[in-house]
């Protein structure tokens, strides 16, 4: 199945880098009301978040970054109000750039020129 060797390679074959930043999103759960969450970090694969509400393996959320779209992801760890999601389909590399661009590790918007 393709979903399985996509939660394969995302979760074991780290190459891409994992940023760690600070950004303002919301969070939502399949079947759940949207919460403002953190993301505190980041790659092309998924990231993890700060989560108010406890989240499960395999529960379906969406992301919605400042900007963007909302992203779809699959659960893969909760632990302690913080949460790792895989997306669903990897994030564009571009867009993944772009977003390194605008924040800081403080969270400060950057306008790109």
């Amino acid at each position: 199945m393709p979903t399985d060797t996509y939660k394969i390679a995302a979760q074991e074959d780290r190459c891409s880098p994992r940023t760690r930043l600070t950004i303002p999103a919301t969070l939502r759960a399949s079947g759940g009301r949207a919460f403002q969450s953190v993301v505190h970090d980041l790659s092309i694969s998924g990231y993890s978040a700060s989560s108010i509400n406890r989240m499960h393996e395999g529960q379906i959320c969406w992301l919605t970054l400042p900007g963007l779209e909302s992203l779809q992801g699959e659960v893969v760890w909760w632990d302690n109000c913080i949460v790792g999601c895989a997306f669903s389909e990897l994030l564009s590399p571009i867009v993944h750039d772009n977003i390194l661009q605008r924040y800081s590790n403080t969270g400060v918007y950057r306008p790109m020129a």
